[in-house]
């Protein structure tokens, strides 16, 4: 069962033009779920840079159903929370994050899960670079070391593994980011 608050990391990327953001609920460590949208929407999430962690907040709401409310302590101190963080975002998005979470919360390897959305063969330009970034933001959690089916572009040798959310061939050096 998940509990009511989870520790949160914030991970903000850019895809082309576009500034996104990423919230990843953690359990334990490791991710268990994620909201992701557009940082600049209008109705979307406008946060100081300098917020990096926080908290996600499960609450019940009169009608019954749970929206999730994110939380963090602002540099003088100060609670902020951001009420709905489940409303902001594009509801395909989160539609798309909702699946990857029941994954995540079923303990899939993270970098299964990476590989898994990579696979993802979606229709619009926009889902495509939404992926990109929800992929580069769950790579940070692959434990380094962690080996990769897949051949490294330059030296052609099997050795690609993960250092800190990038494939790195252990022959070579070649190293891919993002």
């Amino acid at each position: 069962k998940r509990p009511t608050e989870l520790e949160c990391d914030v991970v903000r990327f850019q895809n082309q033009r576009d500034k996104w953001i990423a919230f990843v609920g953690l359990l334990d460590g490791r991710p268990y779920e994620i909201f992701t949208g557009l940082a600049d929407d209008e109705e979307g999430i406008a946060l100081p840079k300098s917020v990096t962690k926080g908290k996600i907040i499960k609450v019940a709401t009169e009608d019954g159903h749970h929206r999730y409310d994110f939380q963090f302590v602002n540099t003088r101190g100060f609670k902020t929370t951001v009420e709905g963080l489940s409303y902001k975002f594009d509801k395909e998005f989160w539609n798309y994050a909702k699946l990857i979470s029941g994954v995540l919360r079923y303990g899939m390897p993270i970098d299964k899960v990476v590989h898994l959305i990579d696979g993802l063969h979606l229709n619009s330009e926009s889902i495509n670079t939404w992926k990109n970034g929800v992929q580069r933001a769950l790579k940070q959690y692959i434990a380094d070391g962690t080996k990769a089916k897949s051949k490294c572009p330059q030296c052609g040798q099997e050795e690609m593994a993960y250092q800190n959310g990038c494939l790195t061939c252990m022959s070579c050096g070649y190293s891919k980011c993002g």
